[in-house]
């Protein structure tokens, strides 16, 4: 029986970009941690949160090959991180657009203040609260003003699933925002990178944490309920 590692052994292949056959051809990021896992070489290992994975690959394949180097550390934090609530999915979207809206160029930009005022709303109607702006949404919403106008008019029709969100929004929002930030005219597109996926584990890791002790609480609160048969 195979038992997933904790940590990276010192032997590995050097992180590279894109998908390799077999080890010696080299690794990425996710096949990394779904060797780690115990599972069969493949970068799309099922030991990952499907949208955090898409990140992974991405930062993988855009950042430099010093920056590549710096994510290796972060590989056995993302194996067995996973869960079904759709708030992971909006979370990661949001941290992605936030981080790549201020610097990404013109062209993309409505289509992050769009998954900015989307993924707000969804994350509103799931908690059951009026939809508004997060601090962190107004700041980069603020950056990119004319694309903010833009996204509000666009969005105010626009019919939205949980569905529709997680299938495409959702990783469509990922994609714009990794390519944006590694083509944005700035110094150093390697730590908006990194930034990135650190956080969105982070925040993978917090609500999987919350989502489970909230479901050992209503395991606790069920065990202790009594039913009487007559």
């Amino acid at each position: 029986m195979q038992h997933p590692a904790s940590t990276v052994p010192d032997l590995v292949p050097v992180l590279s970009r894109g998908r390799h056959r077999n080890p010696r051809k080299g690794a990425c990021f996710m096949e990394m941690a779904g060797f780690l896992a115990g599972e069969r070489w493949s970068d799309h290992p099922a030991c990952t949160h499907s949208l955090l994975a898409t990140l992974a690959r991405s930062v993988n394949d855009l950042i430099s090959d010093a920056g590549r180097r710096r994510l290796v550390p972060m590989i056995p934090t993302v194996v067995g991180l996973d869960g079904d609530d759709v708030r992971i999915d909006a979370t990661i979207a949001l941290r992605c657009a936030w981080i790549a809206l201020p610097v990404a160029a013109a062209e993309r930009q409505t289509a992050l203040a769009v998954s900015v005022l989307t993924s707000e709303r969804l994350l509103a109607g799931m908690d059951g609260r009026e939809s508004g702006l997060s601090e962190p949404s107004r700041r980069a919403l603020d950056a990119a003003p004319y694309a903010a106008r833009q996204a509000a008019a666009m969005v105010r029709d626009l019919p939205m699933t949980v569905r529709r969100y997680r299938r495409h929004s959702a990783p469509a929002t990922v994609a714009c925002a990794t390519t944006g930030v590694a083509q944005a005219c700035i110094a150093d597109p390697d730590a908006l990178l990194y930034a990135m996926l650190a956080t969105a584990v982070e925040d993978t890791a917090r609500l999987v944490a919350a989502r489970n002790a909230q479901r050992a609480t209503s395991v606790v609160r069920d065990s202790r309920t009594t039913v009487t048969l007559t």
